[in-house]
């Protein structure tokens, strides 16, 4: 397996789980998971269970997608043959997209008051089912790094579950790391989140510069057949 694929589908679902919707439904899972933050024992608990419900969806859905995709027999044999020729187009909007270029204000949030009031008196285990359902908070940034980045990637790699299963890892490690920091460090989150803030932007920024230069060597190569060796 590709280990520069792994590493990018691992990168995606860091960059999805610091940009800014994932992002807020990450600190109130954090408010969620604090509650009994005197029990390190339940810290890690909810942690743990909310990015595992976080990571089934990503698996569900981008398996599903790109199990569709591969096992239609036209479909399959186009990508295979003109995905490099796809991914140059796809890269530059994505890259446009992180940039804010493109899609800025739309959104998608499920509601989740309801489901917050119960875990409040709830079980520990009612992080999980919202870890599954703030997985499917969509903005332009978090959507174009899923459908735009991880399934296509997917799809080329032919690793249904792999790597959705990796970006779903990737778009937990955030909230792994607040609980471990709430079991054993609470002082230093708040410190954190602000950093992280800060941090996500140049990120993004770079990550989507970085997007449009492959995405442009991609069609250079691919599409208009330009040889740089």
């Amino acid at each position: 397996m590709n280990e520069l694929a792994i590493f990018t589908a691992l990168w995606l679902g860091i960059l999805t789980a610091i940009s800014p919707c994932p992002l807020a439904t990450n600190i109130a899972a954090i408010s969620f998971i604090a509650q009994k933050a005197w029990r390190k024992d339940h810290v890690l608990v909810s942690g743990l269970l909310y990015a595992a419900g976080r990571t089934l969806v990503y698996v569900a859905l981008g398996a599903g997608i790109a199990a569709g995709l591969l096992a239609n027999a036209e479909i399959s044999r186009f990508l295979q043959k003109h995905m490099n020729e796809i991914l140059g187009p796809l890269l530059i909007l994505l890259g446009m997209v992180l940039l804010n270029w493109l899609g800025a204000g739309i959104s998608f949030t499920p509601k989740t008051e309801g489901i917050q009031k119960k875990a409040e008196k709830g079980s520990v285990w009612l992080a999980l089912p919202i870890g599954a359902l703030f997985a499917l908070s969509f903005c332009p940034v978090s959507a174009g790094l899923f459908f735009g980045g991880l399934v296509p990637l997917a799809v080329r790699e032919s690793s249904i579950v792999m790597f959705p299963l990796i970006y779903g890892l990737g778009t937990a490690l955030s909230v792994i790391l607040f609980a471990f920091l709430l079991a054993f460090a609470a002082k230093s989150v708040s410190k954190v989140f602000t950093k992280m803030a800060h941090i996500e932007i140049w990120v993004r920024k770079i990550t989507g510069a970085v997007f449009i230069a492959v995405g442009i060597y991609y069609s250079l190569v691919y599409i208009y057949g330009l040889n740089f060796k």
